[in-house]
């Protein structure tokens, strides 16, 4: 075979986790323990290590601001979601008069019971608020007629 260099073998002596970390990933990719570490070794002590490092762990800031940036929009949602309901409940609701408000004191640890209860299934089925909003917006201003 023309244009192949002669290796030269070592033994190395791994710790167990590290060659059953070799083995399955060797094993995943169809290739052999001995490439695999050949290419690890390579990559370790190329001068450019630095620098795909470097833009490794700049890729993954990335990932993880774009995740910080949903989660402060999912909160936005959240607090105008709540604070628009508790906006619509207060202007809605009349004050009950005392003998019905102590009624309904009595019944409050039931009914809050009830919509923890509701709340879990909610959340377990899905889809969220915050993807109905996404799409709700989205079919808005598909079709033309977006509102603000």
């Amino acid at each position: 075979m023309a244009g192949r260099t002669k290796k030269t073998q070592i033994s190395v002596y791994l710790e167990p986790d590290i060659m059953d970390l070799l083995a399955h990933y060797a094993a995943q990719r169809d290739q052999s323990m001995s490439l695999i570490a050949q290419a690890a070794i390579a990559s370790f002590l190329s001068p450019d290590s630095a620098e795909r490092q470097e833009a490794a762990l700049a890729r993954r800031l990335g990932q993880i601001d774009r995740r910080l940036a949903r989660l402060e929009r999912d909160l936005g949602i959240s607090t105008e979601a709540l604070a628009t309901f508790i906006r619509f409940w207060l202007a809605t609701t009349p004050a009950l008069p005392e003998p019905a408000a102590q009624a309904t004191r009595a019944k409050l640890s039931e009914r809050y019971a009830a919509f923890t209860r509701a709340l879990g299934r909610r959340l377990a089925k899905g889809p969220q608020l915050r993807q109905e909003v996404v799409e709700d917006l989205s079919a808005t201003e598909e079709d033309g007629s977006g509102r603000s």
